[in-house]
Formats: C-alpha cells, structure tokens, sequence
C-alpha cells in the first residue's frame, strides 16, 4: 500500500490542557469524516503558555496526560493513525517537548523529544529560551507505518538540514515538523524551509502548525503545509484554526530520488581555508 490521506489539523491552542483537547478531538475527528488515515496536531497542542509557572501548574507526567489518553481513545476509534505533533509533558522540574505517533489500536509507536531549543532574540524585540524550561531530546526518531517511513521531529528542527538528510539516509518516505512558530519568522522562511527540506531529501513534508493570536499573547503563523519530493505544495493552511488534507503517493518518492540522486552522490569533503588574495600571491 503507498497511498493514503494525510491530514494536518492546525490550532490555537490556549492555557487550558481540558479545551485544547475538545477542540483537537473535533477537528481530528472531522479529518476522519474526510476520509484521512494520518492525521497530525502541532507542536505544543495541549497548551501554549509563555508563563512558566502557569504552564506547569497545567501539565502531568505522561501516564497522566488528559490530552494523550483521550487522542489514544480517539485513534483506537476512527482506527486512525494520530500523530500528535508535540506535548507538554511534565519531567520532573522541566518540560519535555515530546511527539507521538499512536497507531489505530491505540498504542504509541513512537516518542519524539524535541532535539534543537529555541533560544533566539528576534529583530522585533521577542526574546524566547526554551532551554529555561524545556529538557532537549538527545536522539531521532523515524517509525514505520502501513505507508512508509515516517521521521519524526519538531519545529525548531526544521533548519538543520543534516537531521532531514540522517532521517532520508534511514530510509524515511515523509517527514514532520509541525510547529508553533512565530508570525515573524514564519512569513519569512516556513514555506521555503519545508520545500527546501523536501527537495533536498526527495522525501514528503507534512506539518501542522499553531495558528493566530494565542490566549497567553504570542502569535503564530500557521500555514500548515503539506510538501511532495519534488517541493510542490499539496496543501496549505491559512491563519485560521482547521484542517487541510492531500493524499500522498510514496512511489513519488522513489521517483524524486533517482531523478535528483543526491543522497547516493553526496561526499564528504574537508574544507580549506585561505587568506586573503594579497597574502596568497606573497
């Protein structure tokens, strides 16, 4: 089997874990109506709260965690594949960004924590340091499905393009990186880094995103998106809360990569340094 629905369901998501879940359960459940077999949330679906203290007076460790027990209920009911983009899951004193990939018997295939933090300082004034707060990931994820390969991974990790290619090289077919990221940054590089991450690996990128003004202030940028191997945008979301879908074909992999064989042609070279062209010539 190499075709399927896939689905990406985009929120704005609030401060509360319990309405953040009602909404995802709905909207997952109406990409199901719409025939998906893959349906995936953004990252930090059970809630977005820039006050750490109000954050983590909402969170559970995971056996805990409202959202996750309902969504795996949910799977195992429509007979679904859900990959809930990422979590926020109590760890001890910190916060693990964690994805995971439940199948449709409601067991999880995989888990994901977010490898790169988002420590920046934006030309706009917006300061964010994840590593305050969240524990970074240490290894990648990739988990087979009925379709392929899938390679797991969040956000930020969007632009290190070695992990997309060590995820390609592992055999992924399609790869996410849904996401909460900034309206800034997102009108500035969101499409292109997906399309680029697609064409580089000859794999599909499917990400759902935060959309919108947020409960705790912040504003995401949306765009859910949904790429093929050879960067043409199947589907692609506005500023709204939604879903989008577009059906993938894996054979389109296979084609992209004999086509454009940079995963075989690549090598590994060292770089030379020189001076200037003055001090060459003496």
């Amino acid at each position: 089997m190499s075709r399927f629905i896939a689905a990406c369901v985009q929120l704005r998501s609030g401060t509360d874990p319990k309405a953040n879940t009602e909404t995802a359960l709905r909207l997952i459940a109406e990409a199901a109506d719409k025939g998906a077999h893959y349906v995936q949330t953004p990252e930090m679906s059970n809630a977005v709260n820039r006050n750490r203290e109000g954050l983590m007076a909402t969170l559970a460790p995971e056996e805990k965690d409202g959202m996750l027990a309902a969504l795996r209920g949910l799977a195992r009911d429509r007979r679904i594949h859900i990959h809930i983009g990422s979590l926020a899951i109590a760890v001890g004193d910190k916060v693990a960004n964690r994805a995971y990939v439940i199948g449709p018997d409601g067991g999880i295939a995989a888990r994901y924590d977010k490898v790169h933090l988002y420590d920046v300082d934006l030309p706009n004034g917006e300061s964010w340091r994840e590593s305050r707060t969240y524990t970074a990931g240490k290894q990648a994820v990739a988990v087979d499905l009925p379709w392929g390969r899938l390679g797991v991974t969040i956000c930020y990790d969007v632009r290190f393009a070695h992990l997309y290619r060590a995820l390609a090289e592992a055999g992924c077919d399609f790869i996410s990186a849904p996401a909460c990221f900034t309206k800034q940054t997102g009108e500035a590089h969101w499409q292109v880094l997906h399309r680029a991450r697609a064409i580089e690996t000859g794999s599909f990128m499917i990400s759902a995103a935060q959309a919108g003004k947020h409960e705790d202030g912040r504003e995401t940028y949306g765009h859910s998106i949904i790429v093929d191997p050879w960067g043409r945008v199947l589907a692609e979301a506005g500023d709204a809360p939604g879903v989008i879908l577009a059906e993938i074909d894996t054979a389109l992999v296979a084609d992209a990569r004999a086509r454009i064989p940079t995963l075989v042609h690549a090598r590994q070279v060292p770089v030379t340094v020189l001076g200037t062209a003055e001090a060459v010539a003496s």
